[in-house]
């Protein structure tokens, strides 16, 4: 079989919030290339890892890993609404052999994904539906949350699948690096209305999540301010992290603990889970080694986010 990994980070603030057009411009050419690319390779599926931000799952039943078998992308900030070309047959055996391996994997027919998935696959394909992608959410956002070692066995456990599976596969991680936005935690949340949005907020109206989107572009504003209780970027912990995984050193990033994550980096830096899983996946379906680069690497307070890249390919001879 033939495999590719591209992991990036997203950003629901483009366009809203952007930092100097020579950035934008910058991160847009990023995008070109990994899109071209892409199309070279011509997957015949893509399996997407990202996660969701309380638009699609909630604390009503959170799981930590979930497959979806049909999938519609909710429109959140600008992306598209729409389905997903999920083939539901594959992701049914996906699914099958995931949870033959002992990973506690949850399943959908009725896949809500928010800009995680959907600006990964408009940014890198050009449309949500172009090529068949099988969707899995890691829960980045709403404690407790699994390890970055489980992340890692989610990934290694698809990558097995895919490796039997097809001739030409896509691994993607959406999501990081570092970055802490304005999500409330049912832990400290008080308002009523906060609190419900948190453990059944589905199918919000067109008010409320513009709402919720002018917040979020308002936090982003005063944290490019130098103001308010963001947690500061942390370009030394993602260029670590981005580094290991290129490096495939799996004992490094087993080792990561999900408080010491939290404090040095910010709390949604746990997204980077995807792309933890997605190397793993290349790992397992390349059974004669791959070779992983950082392509792109910058904090941008814009967007909240140390905004990275890499790519990975498989060895002579792996494919």
């Amino acid at each position: 079989m033939k495999a590719m990994l591209q992991c990036m980070s997203h950003t629901p603030l483009k366009g809203y919030f952007d930092p100097a057009p020579a950035v934008v411009a910058e991160v847009a050419g990023l995008v070109a290339q990994v899109r071209d690319e892409i199309e070279r390779f011509d997957p015949e599926v893509i399996y997407l890892f990202a996660p969701d931000h309380y638009n699609g799952f909630f604390l009503d039943l959170m799981p930590q890993f979930c497959l979806g078998m049909m999938a519609t992308s909710v429109g959140d900030y600008a992306t598209p609404r729409g389905d997903l070309n999920v083939p539901r047959t594959l992701a049914e055996q996906c699914a099958r052999a995931v949870i033959g391996e002992d990973i506690d994997l949850a399943v959908s027919y009725r896949m809500q994904v928010d800009h995680g998935f959907a600006q990964a696959l408009v940014e890198m394909t050009g449309a949500l539906d172009r090529y068949p992608v099988v969707p899995v959410m890691i829960n980045a956002v709403a404690p407790p949350l699994v390890s970055f070692r489980r992340a890692r066995q989610l990934g290694t456990a698809i990558g097995r699948f895919a490796s039997r599976s097809h001739e030409r596969v896509l691994f993607v991680g959406s999501g990081g690096l570092s970055h802490n936005p304005p999500i409330p935690a049912i832990a400290t949340a008080t308002d009523p209305m906060v609190i419900e949005r948190l453990i059944a907020g589905r199918n919000p109206t067109p008010d409320a999540r513009d709402a919720r989107q002018k917040r979020t572009v308002a936090a982003a504003q005063a944290f490019a301010a130098g103001e308010g209780a963001l947690h500061a970027l942390s370009p030394d912990w993602d260029r670590a992290f981005m580094r290991r995984l290129c490096e495939r050193d799996w004992s490094a990033v087993d080792a990561y603990r999900n408080d010491e994550v939290t404090q040095a980096a910010g709390a949604s830096t746990h997204e980077a889970k995807t792309w933890v899983a997605a190397a793993a996946a290349m790992e397992a379906a390349c059974a004669q080694g791959w070779e992983g680069r950082e392509r792109y690497y910058r904090p941008i307070p814009h967007w909240v986010a140390g905004f990275g890249a890499i790519t990975g390919t498989a060895r002579p001879g792996a494919q």
